[in-house]
């Protein structure tokens, strides 16, 4: 998914977001703990992982590169209909955090956000004419109902949830995969899928509270 309708974002006013890339594709991820970023399952691949970039395709002294020891992609990812599309990374090593590195809390419980919430979107995805961008952009969008988005998405899972703007073509698509709908601060989605001109689907963080809490114990 890319950043439709967004603008740059100032340098490192998101210091959670995490670039990761892959020998054919990159994605977006983000902080959750020193050593541990949470992105999509569709992202699974042989990730390097990079932090603390806003010029991400130069060598900014800001940036650190993390290998991923394990990769724990959830047991019940479908690629088929995209229900559970979450993954963890459990890095070689802990990041050194500095105010361009930081961790985004996860929401303590698993309600549903309310309609009309503003979020915000932010990743390296392709602006236009596939032209990816080197820099951070970000977007605003709003929390739409569970009753409209099945409206556009019949077969929404549990696990979803939808954004996107009432006004304007403001939205994730391609290379944004993975990265954080933030609400109020906290990571209350991740990146998903969604369709031009209908709001983005991404996946709700708070379904799965038990599950990362689990796996970060491993």
């Amino acid at each position: 998914g890319q950043i439709v309708g967004g603008h740059e974002a100032q340098p490192h006013s998101h210091p959670y977001m995490a670039y990761l890339e892959t020998d054919e594709f990159y994605c977006g991820g983000f902080l959750v703990a020193p050593d541990w970023v949470m992105t999509a399952a569709h992202c699974m691949g042989n990730i390097t992982v990079i932090l603390g970039a806003h010029k991400v395709l130069e060598s900014e002294t800001t940036q650190q590169v993390l290998e991923v020891l394990r990769y724990y992609p959830h047991p019940d990812y479908d690629p088929n209909t995209m229900s559970n599309d979450i993954m963890l990374l459990k890095a070689r090593r802990s990041c050194g955090r500095r105010w361009y590195v930081k961790t985004i809390p996860l929401p303590k419980t698993s309600n549903d956000l309310c309609t009309g919430t503003k979020c915000s979107v932010a990743g390296w995805g392709m602006i236009d004419d596939d032209q990816a961008p080197n820099r951070l952009f970000e977007t605003k969008v709003s929390i739409y109902s569970r009753k409209k988005c099945t409206y556009f998405y019949p077969h929404l899972h549990a696990g979803m949830i939808c954004a996107g703007s009432f006004h304007e073509l403001s939205d994730s698509s391609k290379g944004d995969s993975g990265g954080p709908l933030v609400c109020n601060n906290v990571a209350q989605g991740i990146v998903s899928f969604g369709c031009s001109r209908l709001p983005g689907v991404y996946t709700r963080v708070a379904n799965y509270l038990f599950w990362i809490k689990r796996t970060m114990r491993e």
